[in-house]
């Protein structure tokens, strides 16, 4: 019925001076007069039957400035009804239902069966405190969810410290190299919130850490108010430069800098802070460690974290530690800062107590309104389907896209590029794609979007070579310009460019440093700006995709928070306060909305540092960032990869192999250990990118092609071709899982939760995850190691890839896992395509396909093609190819062809291969299979012998 109603439709219900107003599309709920931090005003909106949008205002109204994050909608044509009585009124679509408590505004969302699904406190748990930003009033806004104790949270983006499920745990959103915001969170309870707001936020425990001051502090004699910290002669380490007392460790950024001891040279000392610490509470700290160079971190005599960064760029550590009240805790933090510039900080949060203990929260630093969607579903799938409702589909990619990257920091000349494309394709090594990084510019002309003539004197011909040998070609380009250059000039004249670190004199890191600043994304006529001097100058040679840097946007490297938003004000739209975490979202817009409006049936491809919610619709994956060539990096790529796809962007990838190494990978030659556990790195770390939704290798000198990082014959050589090969054989699979990316809303990289919610044993584990339905992948992330421990989720039965064994879900298992191999697992019921070996994705047909028929439940796949690279597909040219396998009747239906495109394979072998618990087969590829099948569109059923 609210489909009918007009907006001049009202229905006014007295509780308590509260006042109601019945909307065409949902209600306006006027509070009764309270505090200035209280809300005033509520509304709920009826987006589709599954999504309620929410806003709250201490105002009369609610802001009606245009989202960045969510697409225009048309008005809902979902069925809904309006209720109300004395204390309530709520509005209920067939499966949701969100009542609003009259007096105090609370919320509370329950499905069709009335069950809660989540609920605001009782009090309302929406806070506002007046702020200023740029001269202009904002509200700094808090709203408070209550959460049961068996609930677990996820996605937010991508962070690195190693943490899953965020219950009772801090998230930060703050957009920054290797850590990249997307307000949505994900609940195993099977709903999400997405929270439409780009300041600065924290989620789940939204207080501020504190500085270790605030704890009771011991030096290492036992005097009370201070650490002691002790400065030595790196070289001479018996020799003391400074110790001082110090109740704070705060060097996080470069304006901290100073706050080091006068005499001390950060590449010439050690350090140490010895005491002890105490807490007035009891119950669950934590320790949040930000550190450069060389860390570790003691606590009670047990080393916590054990961290190596590079010095330009600082990792963070969460260690959640259990203390008593009044019992001091030994604590020593020793450091290397490996570098003349290297940064430093120790803080913490005490426990969470009472009703605390069973909320999480969002706190954002300015915001017009309260503003937030409520998404339900009976999956996670359904629940990140509704997140793409609101902020937009994701594009399928190009298919050379899903195939095999090669990058490095970086291919200097022309012929570096070239030699390398040549020594793939010589070695048959499968490859789609060659990246070149920065600085092919000349030095003194970031900016100018040109090749530098010297080292590249011909780079449409050495584009044309490329496409010659089936490889594409992707560059990297950021939003930044060097003063001075032609393009900077036109773009200040035009008012396009943020100034401030301009007018700062700030140089960068290149040669004796430039001055430079970015443009401002945010101003529509500044993005198509930047698209055209892509596009004339970059695009028009062959370009096939972007890699776009510093998205963050990374004006200035390690300068504070409140440095990082005087450097990009103001910005088109308002405040950078404000702003701060959507400028990766707009930079990604004017680039995709730029090349389809040059080349419109070309696939747009964007590989960016940094995203936001909505960042899939214009055709953009995100990397992990400029993360370490360390195994405890290694290993935080799981859960990092897994919240981020579980935010709700299919498209991620890692630096294969870490990027940024410790100083003994770069000795020539290395020394024969460190060798070997540089190639034992790469293999282990290769085995799980071929799992990820992208395939991507990329680092630091030394350099990544296979061939570079072990010899032929060497067991790392054969591991890392292995995984290469297999990965273009699943193409099927994979290309498959990128159409039911954007036609059913699907996530290719799965937390287990995501298929396995009915398993408590699944929400917490961060090394193991689903690619796509039927494969459960199990990374070795620890140095030498030859077996791990590995969780089968219980409610279906599991086959070994490699041998076809079965085993029963439900059980924790220690399994090998030879320095050649990755512990691989496929689920009862799965039908997996493979296809033919190839040295590209689309050097032939996906023909034959061999489907392998894992048994012991009823499965089905859907296999999905089109023309691999344009847009036809939006337009309905594509097929599909439904596969279903029912256990009673041990039978398999190929069923009907639906749907075509130019190019499709009307004609088509499939081979079947059947793999029971009675009969184990091994994954082979040029196994006989036991049913060859000619397929020509029409239904055909095979039955198991």
């Amino acid at each position: 019925m609210g489909g009918l109603l007009t907006f001049a439709s009202t229905a006014t219900v007295q509780a308590q001076q509260a006042r109601v107003e019945k909307l065409s599309d949902g209600m306006l709920v006027h509070l009764p007069p309270g505090s200035t931090h209280q809300a005033r005003t509520i509304r709920l909106q009826v987006v589709e039957e599954h999504i309620l949008h929410v806003q709250a205002s201490p105002l009369d109204t609610v802001s009606t400035v245009k989202s960045l994050m969510a697409v225009e909608h048309k008005p809902t044509s979902t069925k809904w009804q309006y209720k109300s009585k004395k204390d309530q009124a709520s509005i209920s679509t067939p499966t949701l239902t969100a009542t609003v408590a009259l007096p105090t505004g609370a919320i509370t969302f329950t499905n069709a069966q009335g069950q809660v699904l989540l609920r605001e406190p009782s009090f309302g748990g929406k806070t506002f405190r007046l702020t200023m930003a740029d001269g202009q009033p904002f509200y700094e806004v808090t709203q408070q969810f209550e959460s049961p104790t068996d609930e677990a949270l996820y996605g937010l983006g991508q962070h690195q410290n190693g943490v899953m499920n965020y219950k009772g745990q801090q998230v930060e959103l703050a957009q920054n190299n290797t850590d990249v915001a997307v307000p949505f969170l994900l609940s195993s309870k099977n709903y999400g919130v997405l929270w439409d707001n780009y300041s600065i936020t924290k989620v789940g425990d939204t207080r501020d850490y504190e500085p270790l001051s605030t704890l009771k502090l011991y030096s290492k004699t036992g005097e009370e108010g201070w650490l002691t910290a002790t400065y030595v002669n790196k070289k001479k380490p018996s020799e003391v430069v400074v110790q001082r007392p110090e109740s704070v460790i705060n060097y996080e950024y470069l304006e901290d800098q100073k706050n080091f001891p006068a005499t001390v040279k950060l590449g010439d000392v050690l350090a140490t802070w010895e005491g002890s610490i105490e807490s007035g509470t009891t119950g669950l700290h934590h320790f949040w460690l930000k550190n450069a160079g060389y860390a570790k971190l003691y606590i009670d005599g047990k080393e916590v974290v054990n961290k190596w960064r590079q010095a330009w760029n600082p990792g963070t550590s969460v260690v959640p530690i259990q203390l008593e009240k009044s019992r001091k805790y030994s604590l020593r933090l020793e450091w290397d800062p490996d570098g003349s510039e290297s940064y430093l900080g120790l803080r913490w949060l005490s426990p969470l107590v009472g009703a605390s203990q069973q909320q999480y929260g969002f706190r954002s630093e300015a915001g017009r309104d309260l503003n937030y969607y409520f998404v339900q579903g009976s999956t996670a799938d359904e629940v990140i389907s509704g997140y793409r409702t609101i902020t937009g589909p994701a594009p399928i990619m190009p298919k050379w896209a899903m195939g095999f990257w090669q990058s490095r920091e970086r291919y200097k000349t022309q012929d570096e590029v070239l030699t390398a494309a040549v020594e793939f394709r010589k070695r048959q090594i499968p490859i789609d794609n060659i990246v070149l990084d920065w600085s092919y510019w000349k030095q003194a002309e970031w900016g100018s979007q040109a090749f530098d003539p010297v080292r590249f004197p011909n780079p449409e011909g050495m584009i044309k070579t490329l496409h010659d040998q089936n490889l594409h070609f992707m560059l990297s380009v950021w939003p930044k310009f060097y003063e001075g250059i032609p393009n900077y000039n036109d773009f200040l004249a035009k008012g396009y460019l943020y100034k401030r670190n301009i007018a700062n004199r700030t140089r960068d890191w290149i040669a004796q440093g430039y001055t430079s600043t970015f443009y401002d994304a945010f101003n529509p006529q500044a993005r198509q700006a930047f698209w055209n001097l892509l596009n004339t100058k970059l695009f028009t040679k062959g370009i096939d995709a972007w890699w776009m840097d510093a998205s963050e946007p990374d004006i200035y490297s390690n300068t504070n928070v409140e440095t990082r938003k005087q450097l990009m004000t103001p910005t088109h739209l308002g405040s950078s306060t404000l702003y701060f975490n959507g400028f990766p979202l707009q930079n990604a817009k004017g680039i995709y909305e730029g090349q389809r409006g040059s080349q419109s049936n070309q696939r747009v491809f964007l590989l960016t540092r940094s995203g936001y919610a909505g960042s899939q619709r214009y055709a953009a994956a995100i990397w992990s960032g400029d993360i370490a060539s360390r195994w405890e990096d290694f290993k935080n790529q799981i859960p990092a990869g897994l919240n981020f796809s579980m935010s709700g962007i299919p498209y991620w990838t890692s630096d294969i192999g870490g990027f940024a190494v410790e100083h003994r990978y770069e000795k020539t030659p290395m020394v024969a250990q460190d060798q070997e556990e540089w190639r034992e790195l790469n293999a282990r770390w290769y085995q799980y990118g071929a799992f990820c939704p992208l395939f991507r290798v990329h680092g630091q000198f030394p350099f990544r092609e296979v061939y570079n990082i072990a010899p032929e014959g060497h067991p790392a050589y054969q591991s890392m071709l292995y995984y290469n090969q297999l990965r273009y054989r699943l193409m099927p699979y994979i290309y498959s899982l990128a159409g039911q990316a954007h036609h059913q809303n699907g996530t290719l990289m799965r937390g287990l939760v995501m298929d396995f919610g009915r398993d408590a044993g699944v929400r917490n584990i961060s090394n193991q995850f689903m690619f796509g339905p039927s494969l459960l992948v199990n990374p070795v992330t620890d140095y030498r190691a030859r077996s791990r421990s590995l969780y089968l989720p219980a409610g279906t039965g599991w086959f070994d890839f490699y041998s076809g064994q079965h085993q029963v879900g439900g059980q924790t298992l220690t399994v090998e896992a030879p320095l050649e191999r990755m512990p691989l697992y496929v689920r009862e019921g799965s039908i997996l395509p493979f296809g033919p070996a190839m040295q590209y994705t689309t050097e032939k047909p996906a023909d034959p396909v061999t489907l392998y028929v894992y048994t012991g439940k009823d499965g089905q796949f859907t296999l999905y093609e089109d023309e691999n690279v344009n847009y036809n597909y939006e337009k309905g040219a594509f097929s599909t190819i439904p596969l279903s396998y029912n256990e009673k009747a041990k039978t398999l239906t190929i069923g009907e062809r639906e749907g075509t495109f130019p190019g499709m394979l009307a004609q088509r072998t499939f081979r079947v291969v059947w793999v029971s618990q009675t009969r184990p087969v091994a994954w082979n590829p040029d196994a006989t299979p036991a049913k060859t099948v000619q397929y020509s569109g029409a239904a055909q059923a095979v039955k198991m012998d």
